[in-house]
């Protein structure tokens, strides 16, 4: 099996990234415009990229196993978790189906949430078209299909312009923090799609993947791993 050859930047850029690695998981923390998993795009995805990388560093002649058991979106930083083995990759994906993994987040948004910490409850509609989610509150006609997303959230610090909000996913809905968040008045920096006035140089949104906490597939001990924020400062324009 063939792997394209990482210039010697790009394998010591993926070689720093990567958090967490052992015979079954590989845990990268993830920049903003990155793709997880190959798409209409038809731009090289990590799990691409990843599969070079240790088709290189081990000098592995066959084919290299990469699975995705946890998406993030495009314009998204963080913890992104991969599956060395296919036994890892059905282990965790019933995992995350199950509700297993804990993952937190950190958003930095353009109002301060009132109250500064609590839990959202939602009903969550998504827009294929559109790529959008649209929330309903509980009493309102949502549209069919319409999912329950549920979160917690606490404000860590506030800055002169933007406040860094800590969340904690309770289910796994699409766009559910962007989306859930912006319902209440509190736009993730960047978020064009859900309501910032601008867009970030680089095109992302300052809504990173802090940490994930989840039982190991084979060696089942509990693992938490934290990604650092690539945000110097969090409000440097």
């Amino acid at each position: 099996m063939y792997y394209r050859e990482l210039t010697q930047e790009e394998y010591r850029d993926i070689a720093k990234r990567i958090l967490y690695e052992d015979n079954h998981v590989l845990i990268f923390n993830k920049r903003p415009g990155e793709i997880v998993q190959g798409d209409k795009t038809g731009d090289e995805p990590l799990s691409e990229t990843l599969k070079a990388f240790i088709a290189m560093r081990d000098n592995k002649p066959g084919q290299v196993f990469m699975g995705v058991p946890h998406r993030l979106d495009r314009p998204v930083s963080g913890v992104a978790m991969f599956a060395k083995t296919s036994k890892c990759l059905e282990r965790m994906n019933e995992a995350f189906r199950e509700g297993a993994v804990h993952k937190i987040y950190w958003a930095l948004t353009c109002e301060k949430p009132n109250p500064e910490a609590g839990e959202l409850k939602h009903y969550l509609f998504r827009n294929e078209k559109q790529n959008k989610s649209y929330p309903y509150t509980e009493g309102e006609k949502a549209p069919q299909g319409a999912k329950e997303a549920r979160l917690k959230y606490r404000t860590i610090k506030s800055f002169d312009r933007y406040h860094l909000v800590e969340v904690e996913l309770l289910t796994g809905r699409h766009h559910q923090i962007r989306c859930q968040l912006s319902a209440i008045g509190c736009v993730i920096r960047g978020d064009l799609k859900y309501g910032a006035p601008r867009s970030n140089k680089d095109g992302g949104i300052n809504l990173h993947a802090r940490s994930i906490t989840f039982v190991h597939p084979t060696k089942k001990e509990e693992i938490t791993v934290c990604a650092p924020v690539s945000w110097p400062p969090f409000i440097e324009e």
